[in-house]
């Protein structure tokens, strides 16, 4: 529990803290203005860049396994996209309803999405780098790649 408890901390804590830090000391230093048209569009590509580089490290690391047991793949992809397929209507639906909003198709993809990065992360600290439920974390973020 732990070490969940850890890996959790390290992979979304620290990121979510130094946010929520950078925000409030830029927002006060700088004002609303600057950090919503300057702040925010310079920093959105690094985000970008390092979910690209993060999918390409976890595809350099496990692309041997992947190629090597297809039908493993097969077997973890096939039922992560059919939760894929059907998540992603009910959540757009529920948005509809519940909280309509120009935003439903990116919260809809975050929604069915169910965080596998924060899966791979803790797959990989917890139970190794080589571990089934590494590789089975990194078929499940591939099979869902419109996140």
């Amino acid at each position: 529990m732990s070490q969940i408890a850890q890996s959790v901390f390290i992979y979304l804590g620290i990121p979510f803290l130094a946010g929520m830090l950078t925000r409030f000391v830029l927002l006060r230093a700088k004002g609303r203005a600057w950090y919503q048209t300057r702040f925010v569009p310079a920093i959105s590509p690094l985000t970008l860049a390092a979910l690209l580089f993060t999918i390409v490290v976890m595809f350099s690391l496990k692309g041997n396994l992947i190629v090597q047991l297809p039908l493993d793949v097969l077997r973890i992809a096939v039922p992560l996209l059919i939760y894929f397929v059907v998540m992603f209507p009910v959540s757009f639906w529920m948005g509809r309803r519940w909280a309509p909003t120009t935003r439903r198709p990116q919260r809809s993809l975050t929604a069915a999405s169910n965080n596998f990065e924060l899966a791979i992360a803790v797959a990989v600290a917890v139970f190794g780098l080589n571990s089934g439920a590494a590789f089975a974390a990194v078929i499940g973020r591939w099979s869902r790649c419109p996140h």
